[in-house]
């Protein structure tokens, strides 16, 4: 952290007794990882997003970051720019260049606050949060970041291409008929439907559809690809799923 103790962020433990309900939106499925070197405010931090519902790992540097990554891979990540050895920042564009990981939520915390500060830190993140700000704004920013990505509190109906999800009953339904699909079909889906007009390798769709502690064979895809065209064939959807070659597929609403 740069200048340690000049800056704070303002969290006391007294503020979690008074959270409002609509920061407890239950958020299970989200995980979210903290770099933070600083450790009250890496433990602070986590206290205050496990109370808001959210499940949250911490780590010290991007050393232990890239071994959390390697085992884990989470919906988001709130990182320090300034860290001991390698800066947020640096492994922040590593990240972006890394293929698997190119589409993971970022959102920078740190002291610097000048303008060319925020466009640099904007150039690699998707979010930009000042020290020092309260755990009310950084719920609020993190919610608006996973809304970005298909996640968040409260997911709402989703409609591609006439192709409508509905989360919370848990079923896809075409001109009001629902379809048939296998649990890993649903959330094969799912995830083409909030993630739209984007190219995905296998590997990529492997870790965020199946997880990377399960070991699948990439062929598992395609697999599941031909399953899911054939129920979308019957409505005239099927072409939604492209295959770019060499590299994997794309969903879209503009075959």
């Amino acid at each position: 952290m740069a200048n340690p103790g000049s800056h704070t962020i303002v969290i006391c433990r007294g503020y979690l007794d008074n959270l409002s309900d609509r920061l407890r939106v239950l958020m299970a499925n989200v995980d979210i990882l903290i770099v933070e070197d600083e450790t009250p405010i890496r433990e602070m931090l986590q206290m205050v997003l496990r109370q808001a519902g959210f499940e949250v790992h911490g780590a010290a540097d991007t050393r232990q970051a890239a071994k959390h990554l390697s085992q884990r891979r989470p919906d988001l990540i709130l990182l320090d720019w300034m860290l001991p050895g390698q800066s947020g920042i640096d492994w922040a564009r590593r990240l972006r260049r890394d293929a698997d990981f190119s589409d993971l939520p970022i959102i920078l915390l740190t002291a610097r606050g000048e303008e060319e500060d925020k466009v640099t830190g904007l150039d690699c993140a998707d979010d930009y949060v000042t020290k020092p700000f309260s755990p009310r704004e950084l719920i609020a920013r993190i919610n608006a970041v996973l809304r970005r990505f298909g996640k968040g509190e409260k997911p709402g109906i989703v409609n591609v291409g006439g192709i409508v999800l509905d989360p919370e009953k848990h079923q896809v339904a075409i001109d009001q008929r629902p379809l048939n699909l296998s649990p890993t079909e649903y959330r094969l889906l799912e995830f083409f439907l909030t993630h739209p007009d984007k190219v995905y390798s296998r590997t990529q769709l492997l870790d965020r559809v199946w997880g990377r502690d399960v070991y699948i064979e990439e062929r598992t895809v395609d697999v599941h690809i031909r399953r899911l065209r054939r129920i979308l064939a019957e409505f005239g959807r099927d072409a939604m799923i492209q295959t770019v070659r060499g590299f994997g597929y794309r969903f879209t609403a503009r075959p």
